[in-house]
């Protein structure tokens, strides 16, 4: 097991590269970046005085080079003008739209979105999987109707209507405002017990929200697969050899049923970065997902590259953590062994 996670960390780097590679050409793609968007807006304006200022920050931050000489310098593998370091350095580059170092305009955001990430992970697991094995060993049961019902509505409800809705109820009944992470006095507040209690606090509906759709579709397929194991013919032999539902349904079934959701927490996890970005502006949470827009609709190249490929670095790490955890789960897995003849 050991031998195989160090493998697959040393793999991980140059599918970074490729995948960093990918990244900076799809922000390239849109003509121009954003100092090049504000000289013509300058020109148009008759306002030539700033182009002198602009034209110096383009060739301070290689964005009059060539493209591949452009990537390498981001990713750190060129020397940049004036010792310009890139991301191998630590350097995550300037952002234009903040004027200031991106390093300052991620920084508070990444924690509270790994947070939230995770809070919302945990709640689409711990309430899909009780409701689906009830619905499964109960089928056409009115539990299962009822369960099957509410399912469809959390799959065609949007996310960020079901967030409008309780926004507008939570403030008529209780008179609370359900938005952002925290209190508003713990905002550019350093980190206390009580910054902590208020920010568990105004994580429950926000992980509500995000979680819904994917507790409604992980609930229909933990259902699908389980039932499926439970009409298989090792099911019926352990049944007439006396075995408890109980501990069948633990021992073997179940366990076959969890293989899908486990290989699926690396793409669960940019799902929901990706998929949270209008909820987290209804919301006003404080996570990536705004930046992220607000970087890619001013083309502020350097923000959006390193969001990007955060998100990439987590989607690896969660198909390290669910390869690992399907091994534990499924003795038929094997991590780079034969088989036995």
């Amino acid at each position: 097991m050991l031998i195989y996670i160090l493998r697959r960390i040393l793999t991980m780097i140059p599918t970074l590269l490729v995948i960093s590679l990918l990244t900076f050409f799809i922000i390239e793609l849109p003509a121009g970046d954003y100092i090049s968007n504000q000289i013509a807006v300058l020109r148009s304006t008759g306002e030539a005085s700033s182009i002198a200022k602009l034209e110096f920050l383009r060739a301070e931050f290689a964005l009059d080079r060539p493209f591949f000489e452009r990537y390498l310098i981001w990713v750190g593998l060129w020397p940049g003008p004036h010792g310009f370091d890139g991301l191998i350095q630590g350097n995550w580059g300037w952002s234009f739209e903040f004027d200031k170092p991106v390093q300052e305009v991620v920084g508070p955001t990444l924690p509270l979105t790994i947070v939230l990430n995770a809070a919302t992970i945990l709640f689409v697991y711990i309430v899909s999987f009780p409701i689906g094995i009830y619905s499964a060993t109960r089928q056409y049961s009115w539990g299962d109707y009822g369960f099957t019902f509410l399912g469809y509505i959390g799959l065609a409800t949007p996310n960020f209507l079901f967030g409008l809705i309780l926004l507008y109820f939570f403030n008529k009944w209780f008179g609370l405002s359900v938005g952002g992470l925290m209190a508003p006095e713990y905002i550019d507040q350093p980190w206390s017990m009580d910054k902590v209690m208020s920010v568990m606090a105004h994580l429950i509906v926000p992980t509500i929200v995000i979680g819904t759709s994917g507790t409604a579709a992980m609930i229909r397929r933990l259902r699908a697969n389980l039932l499926d194991e439970l009409h298989k013919q090792y099911v019926t032999t352990a049944r007439a050899k006396g075995l408890s539902e109980g501990r069948l349904l633990m021992k073997y079934p179940l366990r076959m049923a969890l293989n899908p959701f486990i290989s699926d927490i690396g793409n669960l996890i940019p799902s929901l970065v990706s998929g949270s970005v209008i909820v987290s502006v209804v919301l006003n949470l404080p996570t990536v997902g705004p930046v992220l827009l607000n970087a890619l609709q001013s083309q502020d190249q350097f923000l959006a590259g390193f969001i990007l490929l955060f998100v990439a670095v987590l989607t690896l790490v969660g198909m390290l953590v669910s390869d690992i955890l399907l091994a534990i789960l499924d003795p038929r897995i094997r991590l780079g062994g034969r088989s036995a003849a």
